[in-house]
């Protein structure tokens, strides 16, 4: 049922599969059999993608019931097992309109649980998720994943952040190489090498040890670091933020234990990943 609301939601095979974690191949198969078990053609292939016949429209409808129903009846036994609380770490911006709709949406749905926050800075992007100080965790990619589980929510274009008299400004857009000779900001020793990794453009860089996003912004401010940032958030007139085009977009994701079986956590990832879709 999973499988087939994931190609329902996504209307699209591949989109689907990574939602998943899973190759593509074997999910056109699970569907294919799904089609033959129900006698009839639930998605009308396209090369773009997919749409709903009607007799897929009436399974999704009877699909997302039945996972809402065994949601539901997994909550209540944790809640009677005394499962009350989930504890969320968030990286970065917590005024993201993603989270700002995943929160409203998480309390309507579970108005009787417990949601703790834990703010965390940029050297640790699991916020505590291996430490097991979270439960669930939003942030960015990427980041050493062994042993974990992530649900891409969103994808944002990412921006040099720069100070506003810096001539480089003044451009529409940059490329790293246009940076090459300028110092960036560092992580601290011991932080995820593919994180660090990408905020450094893909190569070793010189600059100013931060820890947070602040941090960030006032080495910009101060020394004229490099800085980055996705593109789309409101910063200081102080400074200037220029589309890198060569840069890989930001993944946000939502990321937990590789094998955590609470129900919390799934609702939390499943409304996730509606909130950020919008």
């Amino acid at each position: 049922m999973r499988r087939s609301l994931a190609v329902a939601e996504e209307l699209h095979f591949g989109r689907a599969a990574t939602r998943l974690h899973m190759s593509q191949p074997p999910l056109s198969r699970a569907i294919k059999q799904l089609e033959a078990d129900v006698g009839a053609l639930l998605f009308a292939r396209w090369p773009a993608g997919v749409t709903l016949t009607p007799v897929g429209t009436v399974l999704l409808d009877e699909a997302r019931a039945l996972l809402d129903h065994a949601d539901r009846v997994r909550e209540r036994v944790s809640a009677a097992a005394g499962v009350t609380t989930i504890t969320v770490g968030i990286l970065g911006d917590g005024t993201d309109p993603g989270v700002t709709r995943l929160a409203a949406a998480y309390r309507r749905r579970h108005p009787g649980i417990e949601i703790r926050i834990r703010d965390t800075d940029l050297t640790d992007p699991t916020c505590g998720l291996r430490a097991g100080l979270v439960d669930v965790a939003l942030t960015r990619a990427p980041f050493d994943e062994t042993a974990l589980t992530v649900r891409a929510l969103r994808t944002d274009p990412v921006g040099a952040v720069l100070r506003a008299d810096d001539p480089l400004a003044r451009c529409d857009r940059l490329r790293l190489v246009d940076l090459s000779d300028r110092r960036w900001f560092q992580f601290p020793q011991g932080t995820d090498p593919s994180w660090q990794s990408y905020w450094n453009g893909g190569r070793p860089r010189e600059g100013p040890v931060v820890r947070a996003v602040q941090e960030c912004l006032q080495a910009v401010l101060w020394n004229g670091t490099v800085g980055l940032a996705p593109l789309g958030y409101d910063l200081p007139t102080e400074l200037a933020v220029v589309s890198l085009i060569d840069m890989a977009p930001s993944r946000v994701v939502a990321v937990w234990n590789e094998g955590d079986t609470n129900p919390l956590i799934r609702s939390f990832v499943e409304i996730a990943t509606a909130a950020y879709r919008h």
